[in-house]
């Protein structure tokens, strides 16, 4: 039986702000009776409720603004199907893509989570598509750019197409997890507004003895910076996030020295772009080691960082 004509009994997950025109083109490629939840974090500013209004099995759901990971908890803890995937509005999956990671974790009772690999414009994987609990001969390794030359020994992976790689944590920009074990895990940790909630995702997968799979045959197509503010609050937002995650699940002396380690990195590659002239790349990564340094970040004049 092909992928086209099973019919699908799982749902997509899509978390939205003002991506009306990412959401058109991602349903374009899949069939008009998959199921859908859109959980719209514009709250209709764009429309999007309208758009979607004459779908069948579809629900449209507001966010209220509070991030992805609440967005993405509120549209998949709530899913009466046993299966979901979480896929980003600037995300082109096909529907045998889609197929192939849910039959991976209803197949499984081990594994948490099965990923796409996101590919960039570029035809190539991207840098963040998943990665490995952050050390501090890790953070040193990225902070001086070894990753580049040695792509095993950073923060994060950038596998080769078809590449077997056992990684800590797996992106979410196209995820399937069976929603029973997405409740028993708690879901995504609502204390990131967005960034490091896969991470953190990926420490509890850990710690109840699971694990999560990255497809590196199944590359997704993904325009990256399809929804979200702009670019240098973004930047400090990531910043932001790491920090927090290594306060709430590493703490002490190592946490620190590896938020350091990597902020410091980035404050060497900011005087980099500006010595080379590059003010626009020079301040996306002091805003990221403002991020890191302070554990504060605003989106729209808004403070979004938990302090716990």
């Amino acid at each position: 039986m092909t992928p086209e004509s099973r019919v699908p009994n799982f749902e997509l997950v899509v978390v939205t702000y003002r991506s009306r025109t990412q959401v058109e083109g991602l349903l374009e490629g899949l069939p008009p009776d998959l199921p859908l939840v859109v959980v719209d974090n514009s709250d209709g500013a764009d429309g999007i409720g309208e758009m979607l209004a004459d779908r069948p099995d579809c629900r449209v759901l507001h966010g209220g603004g509070r991030g992805f990971a609440r967005a993405a908890n509120l549209g998949a803890l709530a899913s009466e199907y046993d299966t979901v995937v979480f896929v980003n509005p600037d995300a082109r999956p096909t529907l045998d893509m889609l197929w192939s990671l849910v039959d991976d974790v209803r197949a499984d009772d081990t594994l948490a989570s099965s990923a796409g690999t996101p590919i960039g414009r570029d035809g190539y994987p991207e840098l963040g598509t998943g990665g490995w609990e952050p050390t501090v001969r890790r953070a040193i390794a990225h902070a001086v750019a070894l990753h580049k030359v040695a792509p095993k020994t950073g923060l994060y992976a950038r596998p080769s197409p078809g590449e077997a790689m056992e990684l800590d944590w797996t992106t979410g920009a196209c995820m399937a997890v069976r929603t029973d074990v997405f409740r028993r895990l708690g879901g995504f940790d609502e204390g990131f507004f967005v960034y490091s909630e896969d991470v953190a995702f990926g420490h509890t997968v850990r710690a109840l003895g699971l694990r999560q799979r990255l497809r590196t045959d199944l590359l997704v197509p993904h325009a990256s910076g399809g929804s979200g503010a702009p670019s240098l609050e973004m930047c400090r937002l990531r910043g932001a996030s790491m920090a927090r995650y290594m306060r709430t699940r590493r703490g002490g002396i190592a946490g620190w020295l590896i938020t350091a380690t990597v902020a410091g990195g980035y404050l060497v590659r900011f005087a980099g772009y500006r010595l080379r002239r590059n003010p626009a790349r020079a301040a996306e990564h002091l805003s990221y080691a403002r991020g890191a340094l302070t554990g504060r970040a605003w989106v729209a004049g808004e403070e979004v960082t938990s302090r716990d």
